[in-house]
């Protein structure tokens, strides 16, 4: 199918039509033809619009986040526009309330505080130093520009300066320190003992009057999963490599040779003066050379007097270039500079340059027998994936409408593989994988009984797939699950033993029998607790939360009572007694880590009603 498009786009008039698509191009560029909507606003936040625009760049950097943290795992239904648009949408109008806030009270941040933020990123750095060309590849492999970058990191420090601002101006009375310490620092003292689910597990077995009512009643709880027995067709690179000749790693080696990472390396450091309106670039230039002839270093002219805030603070280091991450004219001074001379002043578009070579790596390229198994493999890679790929859309065109994939296998020269009992929750082996589950029970292929499309998933694999047979959920027969029935009902028995235990021992402490004389005459093992804080990691998180729930004991009334646990054991608990904490009892230390605790608390509590202030007077459309 795809070659007689090709076959058929050679004539006079399909040429046309490409040559008008072409101007169309030219004139109009192509983000008029793929970018739908045009300029049209989708919300008006007090005056400011938020345009589609916007909005798909959210999109497209809320997709990354997902695809980064689940990878192979993740469902792409999760990346479905409509699913992701309303959050992204919420999340841009929040952001241009904080922004517009952040204006009017005047918030700036400095040209020289985004330059250090910049040149500090690890992910722009070669060997700890700030290298241009990373910072361009990956701002460029992530989809950003310079510049773009630049005014996205200025809003988040701007936003980050207020955020720092509003949660600062809030603080902790001593009266508050006091009412707070008195509940968060309390602790308590305590006795406990567990009633164990393994005491009453051994009781007599069920009958088989009680096993028949069991499964009658908990059908549900003994159904098959539904599940799905799939043909498949499996296309990997390793379907299709072959021998490599000799005379292909040969030339593969004398090409590898030619390549960027065996060419001679510069370190390169520069003092850049810019040209402004109210400076005088050749006097600065001037006495910038004057420092170097008196024997001052280089890197501390350049911290100095260099304009560029990314390379200043460093020396003026601007990393190492193989000929090409600078442009062109600095590249001609830097290859024929000999290290440690300073060149003369060289014009570019961004300003006047002093360069230095600080550092000259003469590479040479790795021995054949090195490089030969790398050689090879990459080679059978590339030629592999060429045939892969026009397999791929041969296998394309033969299963779209093929019955079955017993045709499509033998045309291509494949094998029929099978699964069986996939489920929806499959967690293992190649059907664990999203897509290949959510086409498996898709309408069409599961209903319609279609072949699916030839799905990509990571590493070059390629999957089509067929339901071989829908296997619908029933109820196994009493039989098969005799067992499970039998567990669950000496389960449930003990479970239930345990709570009548439980409530025993309530009751007799209630009435006045003291918890060590219980625990003795049953055989029970009383576990003493003081000064037990919220904090405790030594109880476990259901007796604990229960501890801080009992009201405090007093003459009159003791405070008792049991938790049962996930594991089916019951924990009795007696409240001896509670002691409001106090923050002048603590170290110094922790004084100022709970009151650094407190400020936190109510800093992200005033944020919030900050930000549900500005929204409650802003005028907001959703167009």
């Amino acid at each position: 199918m795809l070659q007689d498009i090709r076959q058929h786009t050679q004539g006079t008039a399909a040429k046309i039509i490409v040559g008008m698509i072409v101007i169309s191009f030219a004139f109009f560029g192509i983000q008029s033809i793929l970018v739908s909507g045009g300029d049209n606003e989708i919300a008006d936040v007090n005056g400011e619009l938020i345009y589609p625009q916007q909005l798909q760049q959210a999109l497209e950097t809320q997709k990354r986040r997902l695809i980064s943290m689940m990878g192979d795992q993740l469902d792409p239904a999760m990346l479905d526009d409509e699913r992701l648009a309303p959050q992204a949408l919420e999340s841009l109008v929040s952001r241009v309330l904080l922004m517009q806030s952040a204006l009017a009270l005047k918030l700036v941040i400095s040209e020289n505080d985004i330059g250090a933020v910049v040149a500090g990123m690890e992910q722009f750095q070669i060997d700890g130093k700030f290298s241009p060309a990373v910072y361009k590849s990956v701002l460029s492999s992530a989809g950003y520009t310079p510049s773009y970058f630049k005014q996205s990191l200025n809003e988040d420090m701007l936003l980050s300066q207020l955020r720092s601002g509003i949660a600062g101006s809030e603080f902790v009375t001593s009266s508050e320190l006091e009412l707070s310490s008195h509940v968060i620092l309390e602790q308590r003292d305590l006795h406990f003992f567990t009633v164990p689910l393994e005491k009453f597990s051994s009781l007599s077995p069920p009958t088989d009057t009680e096993i028949d009512a069991y499964y009658a009643d908990h059908q549900e709880e003994f159904r098959t999963q539904e599940s799905l027995d799939i043909d498949y067709l499996e296309l990997t690179l390793d379907n299709y490599r072959q021998p490599v000749n000799e005379a292909d790693i040969l030339g593969a080696y004398e090409q590898a040779k030619q390549e960027l990472q065996y060419q001679t390396q510069n370190r390169v450091s520069h003092i850049l003066f810019e040209a402004t309106g109210d400076s005088d670039v050749q006097q600065r230039v001037a006495v910038a050379q004057e420092k170097l002839s008196a024997g001052i270093e280089f890197s501390d002219v350049a911290k100095e007097l260099s304009d560029d805030i990314g390379s200043a603070d460093k020396g003026g280091d601007l990393g190492y270039t193989s000929g090409d991450a600078f442009p062109e004219e600095m590249e001609a001074v830097i290859a024929q500079l000999e290290p440690g001379v300073v060149s003369a002043p060289l014009e570019t578009a961004a300003g006047t340059h002093l360069i230095l070579v600080t550092e000259r790596k003469q590479a040479e390229a790795p021995s054949l027998d090195d490089m030969r198994l790398a050689l090879q493999n990459t080679i059978q890679e590339d030629d592999a994936r060429v045939t892969l790929l026009l397999t791929v859309e041969s296998l394309r065109d033969l299963s779209f409408n093929a019955e079955n994939l017993r045709n499509p296998a033998k045309e291509l020269d494949l094998v029929v593989k099978q699964a069986d009992a996939v489920t929806r929750s499959e967690a293992e082996g190649l059907f664990s994988n999203p897509s290949l589950l959510s086409a498996a029970f898709s309408e069409d292929v599961l209903l319609a009984g279609n072949n699916s499309e030839v799905i990509e998933l990571a590493g070059g694999t390629f999957v089509v797939l067929r339901v071989r047979k829908h296997n619908v959920p029933e109820v196994k027969a009493l039989s098969v699950v005799r067992g499970q029935v039998v567990a669950a009902l000496v389960e449930e028995n003990a479970r239930l033993a345990v709570l009548t235990e439980a409530n025993r021992a309530l009751q007799e402490l209630q009435d006045g029998r003291a918890a060590e004389q219980f625990t003795d005459a049953n055989d029970y093992n009383l576990n003493i607790e003081l000064g037990v804080q919220r904090r405790n990691t030594v109880l476990s998180p259901e007796v604990l939360g229960r501890t801080f729930q009992l009201p405090r004991p007093t003459a009159d009334a003791t405070s008792i009572d049991f938790v049962l646990m996930p594991n089916g054991d019951a924990v009795v608990i007696e409240l001896l007694s509670v002691t409001a904490g106090e923050f002048k009892s603590l170290p110094s230390q922790e004084q100022e880590q709970f009151q650094q605790l407190l400020a936190a608390e109510a800093g992200r509590l005033i944020n919030s009603e900050y930000q549900r202030g500005l929204r409650e007077r802003a005028k907001i459309s959703i167009l």
